[in-house]
């Protein structure tokens, strides 16, 4: 099969697409041939920095497209049905070997190109806001990197629930289209002291902050949060490996929450499972939307990660094997 790999941590340039011997079908589990590739944040950061697995390394945490072969066991799946899966790495092929329990059949008026940017996006913006968050009606929510894929999901979540949605992000253009998912208030964290504005916003500071970035910007979360506020920490898009003062919770009786769902999903199936599939069910309704920016070969896996990097996309980048 081919893949796009890599020998060595390093920037964009490291990724090579060549052949490589295809997965092993193991009991329990499925193969799937890859149609659609929703390239997540974490693919870009493990990238640049994760131990690698095996060299060569096969990095994705998702994708989406047919089953083509069952293991032993598996009974809830057939041959050529559309699924959209999740790893802990080895998306960016044109096969995959996955346990049939980190698979999602794909409703009815869905495509393969929309499930494959839908469950680590919607199901974290999901646990960020609700599980983790406590997240209710009438209550603000700031957003951060309210453009990505995670930040779009929650954007329209937090919406649907009845919250004041605020979000940051880059560029006008960007930060004008967010109207559109759900986002109340729209802040350029470039240009403008979000913090101020946030404040201002709401009167009191958020009740809620999702934070994906970290370093600076957590810290200055902390500080922005409402009185017995939450923030959420989801993520270092930021690469800034900086500790914070968390003494500015404590004036508030605030808190600050780590979330990663790849460790939920693991150790606690049997919510998120569900979970995910009911947000399957809602796209398919037509209910949230899957903001796709744009595509690229699996053989241009390299050019797709550094478009990411370069933080002018709008939603999801896909890689089509």
């Amino acid at each position: 099969m081919k893949a796009a790999v890599y020998y060595e941590n390093g920037g964009p340039e490291v990724l090579r697409y060549e052949d490589v011997p295809d997965p092993e079908l193991r009991p329990g589990g499925i193969l799937i041939d890859v149609r659609a590739i929703g390239i997540q944040g974490g693919d870009t950061l493990h990238r640049s920095r994760a131990p690698l697995t095996a060299v060569p390394h096969i990095v994705g945490y998702q994708c989406a497209g047919v089953v083509k072969a069952l293991g032993d066991g598996v009974t809830e799946f057939q041959v050529g049905q559309p699924v959209v899966a999740t790893m802990g790495n080895g998306s960016h092929a044109s096969v995959v070997s996955v346990a049939a329990r980190a698979a999602y059949a794909i409703p009815e008026g869905l495509s393969i190109e929309q499930a494959a940017a839908i469950p680590i996006e919607f199901g974290t913006a999901a646990d960020c806001l609700f599980e983790f968050g406590g997240l209710q009606a009438g209550q603000s929510v700031l957003i951060h990197a309210g453009a990505s894929g995670v930040g779009l999901a929650g954007i329209q979540l937090a919406k649907r629930a009845g919250a004041t949605v605020l979000a940051t992000a880059s560029s006008d253009d960007r930060l004008a289209r967010l109207a559109e998912y759900g986002c109340d208030h729209a802040i350029n964290y470039v240009r403008d002291n979000w913090v101020e504005k946030a404040k201002a916003i709401t009167g009191r500071g958020p009740d809620l902050i999702v934070d994906s970035v970290g370093g600076p910007v957590l810290q200055q979360s902390l500080e922005a949060v409402a009185y017995r506020g939450r923030v959420i920490s989801v993520g270092r898009a930021g690469r800034d490996d900086s500790r914070q003062d968390t003494w500015p919770l404590v004036a508030k009786n605030a808190s600050l929450v780590g979330v990663l769902l790849g460790v939920e999903m693991a150790v606690n199936a049997a919510r998120t499972k569900p979970m995910i599939e009911r947000l399957l069910a809602d796209a398919a309704k037509g209910e949230l939307r899957m903001a796709i920016d744009t595509t690229f070969p699996l053989a241009e896996a390299a050019a797709a990660h550094a478009f990411i990097e370069s933080r002018q996309a709008f939603g999801r980048v896909l890689l089509i094997p």
